[in-house]
C-alpha cells in the first residue's frame, strides 16, 4: 500500500531532470505513506513512492523490482493496494512457470503474472490496485486499475510526458514539467452539481483526468496513452424456483463472503486490522465475519449527538450481541466547520457528501489503534440494497401510459409549485429510466442549475455520464440496469472517492470484502424477486446472513448515514455559510445573489437547499484552495505514536 507516483519522460535527459520535481511532489501525498519514502529512476521513467507497510514490512520495499533468470532487473513495480489471492498465485506461477520469488509479499506476484501472462494477468488479480510496470525491455509501461476502482489514478500527459499518481495534487505540483496548464474543467463543474461528484474520467482540473475502474494501459516514452476495459460487469440473474435452489443461493452467498472477509484479513502479524461499524447489516456482518479471525477486533462507530441523525445505539448493541470492542467517536456541527478546509485538501475534487467529514473523525480514531479497517462499501450495489431500487416497482403504473400522455403528465408536474407533495412522483413517472435515474444523490436539477450556474451548458447533463452503461444493459430488468449505472457512477465516483480519501488523509487502509471479483460472480446472478421485495431489499443477502448478524440488525430499515447539515444550515451553521459565498472568488462561475437566496430560503424553513448549498459550499472551499490559492489549509505530518 503507498502513494504511487510516476512519469514517463520523451528522454532520459528529460528523466535525470525531472527526478527532483518528482521527489517534491511526493510531498503532497506523503500521508498515503508514512512507512518508507523515496525516488527511483531508470531511463525515461521516474518512480515516487510512499510506502505504508502491510505485508512482508522488512523484504517488499517500493519500487519491486523483479525478472526471469536471464534479465532479473527487466521489470521495476510501484504499487498502491492489496492482492488478496496472492498466495495462490505465487502458488501458480511456481508449480506453472518455475517463477523463484525473492519475497513474502504480493507485488511479486503481480509482475510475475504479467511476465507470464501479459495483459491478462490483470484478470487474475483478486483484490484492490493501482500500478505502474516498466519494461526496460520493450521501453513500455503497463499499469491497471482494480475492477471497481477501490484505488485511484490520475494522470496528465503533456509535451514534457506523462504522469501518473494517486493523489491529484502531485500531477499539479509537476504541471511545469509536464507543460499542462491548470485550468477549471467547466462541463465536469456543471456534472459535479448535478451528481455531487466529479464522475470518472473527469476532475476538476482540464488536464488531469483518471484512468478508470477495471481498466488496463500502456505507453511507451514520447507516446501516446492506450487503454483497454478488462472488466466488464454483467448482471445475469439465474432463476432460482425451488426452496433447494433458493437454499443453496443463500448458502453459495454465506461462503463466498466468508471466504472473501477471510482474504481481506490478512497482514504480517505485527499489523492489526479492525473494522468500521455502523447500525446497518453490511457493517455488522463484516465486523462478526473478522471477529473469527481477530478475537481482540476493535469496532468503530461516529455519529452526531442529535436524535434522528445517529446509530450509535444500534451499534453499540451489535458491538455487543458480536463481542467485539466498540469505539465510539461523536462529531459537533463546530468541528466539522473547522475540519472542511483540510479534508476537502484532501479529497482533490470536491465530493458534496456529508457523511465523509465525520467518516474523516472516526478514521482519525481508528487510526490510534489500528493500521486497517474493513468496511460495507459495495454491498448495496451488488445485492440491490438502495431503496430507490424500489421505484420501478412504484412507478411500474406509469410504464402502461401512452407515451404522449406521460409527456403531457410532466408538463403539468413542472406547473405545480416546489414543495408540493406529490409533484415529484408525477415528474418521475413521467420519464424513462434513463431520463430519471442517474444514481443516488441528485443535487440540481437543470431548471434550478440555470439561476445558479452562470456557465450552464445546455445538453450538458446526467446522460452524457450514464448513456454509455445504459446502452450496455438492454433488456436486463430495470434494477439491474440502475445497479449497472451505480457501479460506474455513484459507486467510484462519490462512496469508494470518500473512503479512500478520507482513509489516507489518516494513513489508514480500509478494506472492502463486498468489492471482491469473487462476491460479484456470485451477487450477479440473484434474480430480481430475490433482491427486492415489496417489504424489503437486499432480500438474499439478509437470508443468507440470518445466522451471521444480530436480530436488531437483520431487518432494520436502512438509515442511510444522515447528517444534520439541513439543520445545521439553519443554526449553527448559517453565519458560516453566508462568510465562505462572501468570500468565495467564483463570482465568474456562480451567481452568488443566487445562492444567498437559497441560504435565506433555507433559513426561513421554505424549502429544504441543505444538499444543494452544501454541494456548492464544498465546491467553493475547493476553488478557494486549488484555484484562488486564498485557502491555505494546514495539514500535519503523519504521525502516529501507537505502535500497530
Amino acid at each position: 500500500m503507498c502513494g504511487l507516483l510516476g512519469l514517463v519522460c520523451a528522454t532520459e535527459k528529460d528523466a535525470a531532470e525531472a527526478r527532483d520535481a518528482v521527489g517534491a511532489a511526493l510531498r503532497c501525498q506523503r500521508h498515503r505513506g508514512p512507512d518508507e519514502t523515496d525516488t527511483w529512476a531508470d531511463g525515461e521513467v521516474v518512480y515516487g513512492f510512499n510506502r505504508l507497510a502491510f505485508i512482508d514490512l522488512e523484504h517488499s520495499h517500493q519500487p519491486l523490482t523483479w525478472g526471469p533468470p536471464e534479465n532479473p532487473s527487466r521489470y521495476t513495480m510501484n504499487f498502491n493496494g492489496e492482492i488478496y489471492n496472492y498466495l495462490e498465485l505465487r502458488e501458480e506461477l511456481t508449480a506453472e512457470f518455475g517463477v523463484k520469488f525473492n519475497t513474502e509479499g504480493d507485488g511479486e506476484a503481480i509482475v510475475a503474472a504479467y511476465h507470464h501472462h501479459g495483459a491478462e494477468a490483470v484478470r487474475k488479480l483478486r483484490g484492490m490496485f493501482a500500478f505502474l510496470i516498466w519494461d526496460s525491455e520493450r521501453k513500455v509501461v503497463f499499469g491497471a486499475r482494480d475492477p471497481f476502482g477501490i484505488k485511484p489514478l490520475f494522470y496528465s500527459q503533456g509535451p514534457g510526458g506523462i504522469a501518473f499518481s494517486s493523489e491529484k495534487k502531485s500531477l499539479l505540483e509537476l504541471a511545469p514539467v509536464l507543460g499542462v496548464a491548470e485550468e477549471l474543467d467547466r462541463t465536469a463543474l456543471q456534472h459535479y452539481l448535478v451528481l455531487q461528484y466529479t464522475p470518472e474520467p473527469e476532475t476538476l482540473h482540464a488536464g488531469v483526468r483518471r484512468i478508470e475502474s477495471g481498466t488496463s494501459f500502456t505507453v511507451s516514452p514520447g507516446g501516446e496513452l492506450a487503454t483497454e476495459r478488462y472488466f466488464v460487469p454483467r448482471f445475469t440473474a439465474k432463476p432460482v424456483t425451488t426452496d433447494a435452489e433458493i437454499t443453496a443461493l443463500h448458502r453459495e452467498i454465506t461462503d463466498v463472503m466468508k471466504d472473501s472477509v477471510a482474504k481481506h484479513m490478512v497482514a504480517d502479524p505485527d499489523v492489526t486490522v479492525g473494522a468500521f461499524l455502523s447500525g446497518g447489516i453490511d457493517s455488522t456482518a463484516i465486523a462478526a465475519l473478522a471477529k473469527e479471525h481477530n478475537p481482540n477486533l476493535i469496532a468503530f462507530t461516529t455519529g452526531f449527538e442529535r436524535e434522528g441523525y445517529s446509530e450509535v445505539d444500534v451499534a453499540a448493541e451489535s458491538a455487543a450481541a458480536i463481542g467485539v470492542k466498540h469505539v465510539i467517536r461523536t462529531v459537533a456541527a463546530d468541528e466539522m466547520m473547522e475540519a472542511l478546509p483540510l479534508i476537502v485538501w484532501y479529497l482533490d475534487d470536491p465530493v458534496a457528501d456529508p457523511a465523509l467529514v465525520p467518516l474523516w473523525f472516526i478514521a482519525r480514531e481508528a487510526r490510534k489503534h489500528v493500521k486497517a479497517v474493513l468496511s460495507g462499501e459495495g454491498s448495496d450495489e451488488l445485492f440491490g440494497g438502495y431503496t430507490i431500487y424500489n421505484e420501478p416497482l412504484s412507478l411500474a403504473p406509469f410504464e402502461k401510459v401512452p407515451g404522449k400522455v406521460r409527456e403531457i403528465i410532466g408538463r403539468v408536474s413542472a406547473r405545480i409549485p416546489e414543495g408540493t407533495r406529490g409533484k415529484d412522483l408525477l415528474r418521475r413517472g413521467s420519464l424513462t429510466l434513463e431520463e430519471r435515474y442517474y444514481g443516488n444523490a441528485r443535487i440540481f436539477r437543470d431548471d434550478q442549475l440555470r439561476g445558479v450556474l452562470r456557465t450552464f451548458t445546455e445538453g450538458v447533463g446526467h446522460q452524457d455520464v450514464t448513456g454509455p452503461w445504459y446502452r450496455e444493459s438492454r433488456g436486463w430488468d430495470p434494477v439491474a440496469r440502475m445497479q449497472h449505472v451505480d457501479l460506474f457512477t455513484w459507486l467510484r465516483g462519490d462512496i469508494l472517492v470518500k473512503a479512500d480519501k478520507v482513509t489516507m488523509a489518516n494513513s489508514l487502509e480500509l478494506r472492502v470484502p463486498f468489492l471482491d471479483r469473487e462476491v460479484f460472480r456470485v451477487a450477479a446472478g440473484i434474480p430480481l424477486d430475490q433482491k427486492i421485495t415489496k417489504e424489503t431489499t437486499k432480500y438474499a443477502l439478509r437470508r443468507a446472513l440470518e445466522d451471521i448478524v444480530p436480530a436488531h440488525v437483520l431487518n432494520r430499515r436502512k438509515l442511510g448515514f444522515p447528517v444534520p447539515i439541513r439543520v445545521w444550515l439553519r443554526e449553527e451553521m448559517y453565519d458560516w455559510a453566508r462568510g465562505i459565498i462572501a468570500d468565495s472568488q467564483t463570482d465568474e462561475l456562480l451567481d452568488k445573489r443566487a445562492v444567498l437566496a437559497l441560504l435565506e430560503e433555507h433559513k426561513a424553513g421554505t424549502l429544504d437547499h441543505s444538499r444543494r448549498l452544501w454541494a456548492l459550499l464544498v465546491f467553493m472551499l475547493w476553488h478557494g484552495i486549488f484555484i484562488e490559492h486564498r485557502i491555505k489549509p494546514d495539514v500535519p505530518e503523519p504521525h502516529y505514536p501507537v505502535k500497530v
